[in-house]
């Protein structure tokens, strides 16, 4: 593997130029990339640009643990597993791999201290008598058991530790794509090191620490939110409010491995992205719809009610 130093490389506006150090070749890589390989030589190359603030170094890295053939065969199960609305033309195109890529992405933790107060509801029950009139006319007086619910306001502390909450620091994959496939098992994270990049593309960051800071914040607030929601006592609660501080706060650049599709159903509509856990094989990405299907679905629907109240009117 070869390895290139940033300020030794010349920029244009699309491209990064950098020289194959095994045969001299002179490659174009996109900016947002920092590892390529060589068409001539098979030999990858590795851009080292000095860290900064918003462009810091990663410190793990998660490897690969689905090959290409195997990513490929679970995109198209999950395809040919999508709901029966679903575009037919969808459900029978092939998958294109576009890439399989480290993402970048930032994992946040912290410790939570919370006060919150709430409305906890005990349930108990009680016999009612009532009247009413039976089946030949008469009034009747029966009993029924009744659940109600008492209500009392609760107020407190609650502390905890948020882990692995994961941000995206690309902005060609959201937020919401990347939770998608996750969870990622974190447990055994590499040190970051250029050599695990050969052979492999690999993102640079494209979202600033900052940015990404404040989104991991905000998540892991919500987080706290739903943990306040489970911890709640009693058969019910409502009217839950909180007030979330966050301390010893750590946030780590991570490569995350990606399998990269796309796939092309109509010509005169964009690919479909899918994305696929390059560890765990989980798949996600959007499903075309077919409003036909979805018409005759209610059409038959309507055909069968109509049928079933005629049925009804015929036998009255």
């Amino acid at each position: 593997m070869s390895t290139t130093s940033a300020n030794k490389s010349q920029s244009s506006s699309d491209y990064v130029e950098i020289a194959c150090q095994s045969c001299g070749a002179t490659l174009l890589l996109q900016p947002h990339l920092v590892s390529t390989v060589c068409p001539y030589c098979a030999s990858p190359s590795v851009i080292q640009r000095p860290p900064s603030k918003d462009l810091p170094r990663p410190t793990f890295v998660i490897g690969f643990a689905v090959d290409h053939e195997r990513a490929t065969a679970l995109v198209k199960r999950w395809i040919g597993g999508r709901s029966m609305f679903a575009r037919s033309d969808f459900k029978r195109a092939a998958p294109e791999l576009t890439r399989g890529v480290y993402l970048p992405a930032y994992l946040y933790g912290a410790v939570s201290d919370s006060t919150f107060s709430a409305e906890i509801g005990e349930n108990y029950t009680v016999t009612e008598t009532y009247t009413t009139t039976d089946a030949n006319g008469k009034t009747v007086v029966r009993t029924r058991t009744v659940t109600k619910t008492e209500w009392r306001t609760l107020r407190g502390n609650h502390q905890s530790y948020v882990m692995d909450v994961v941000v995206t620091a690309s902005r060609g994959v959201s937020n919401a794509a990347l939770e998608a496939i996750e969870p990622f098992d974190l447990r055994g994270p590499r040190r970051f090191s250029p050599s695990i990049l050969a052979g492999w593309l690999a993102e640079e960051p494209s979202r600033t620490q900052d940015e990404c800071f404040r989104l991991a914040h905000d998540e892991t607030v919500a987080k706290v939110g739903g943990k306040l929601e489970n911890f709640m006592p009693g058969d019910s609660h409502r009217n839950l409010r909180y007030q979330v501080q966050l301390s010893r706060e750590v946030i780590d650049l991570v490569l995350f491995p990606v399998w990269s599709y796309a796939v092309r159903y109509d010509p005169d509509k964009p690919p479909v992205r899918i994305l696929v856990n390059g560890q765990t094989g989980r798949v996600a990405g959007d499903t075309p719809i077919s409003q036909w299907k979805i018409a005759a679905a209610v059409g038959v629907g309507l055909m069968l009610v109509l049928a079933f109240v005629l049925i009804l009117a015929l036998s009255q």
